[in-house]
């Protein structure tokens, strides 16, 4: 994914900075991380008050493979339906900006 895109996805939250980690890119708005691509998906940050939204919305959670076991992670797929309409996705971003704001 390249930036101008991660920009225009963005666009209703305000401007962001995109910095290179993970062999992708993390995605801040106001020093908070809120988004990552990763094997060119984008993913949104949520927590335990956000996270039932995107899995009833469809999304799936981020997870690796540790050492013993996989490892979730708080990020999540975009669900569908936000991909083809600019108000859902923004309010999709927002949502993780939220999360954001309340991580440690």
């Amino acid at each position: 994914m390249d930036i101008e895109a991660i920009h225009e996805m963005f666009e209703g939250l305000g401007p962001v900075t995109v910095k290179s980690m993970f062999g992708g890119k993390g995605i801040y708005h106001q020093g908070r991380i809120l988004a990552l691509v990763v094997a060119g998906e984008m993913l949104l940050k949520a927590d335990k008050l956000s996270a039932g939204k995107f899995e009833a919305a469809g999304s799936t959670q981020w997870s690796y493979e540790g050492k013993k076991k996989p490892v979730k992670m708080p990020y999540w797929s975009i669900p569908d339906s936000a991909m083809d309409d600019p108000d859902e996705l923004s309010a999709w971003v927002h949502l993780a900006y939220e999360a954001a704001l309340r991580a440690r």
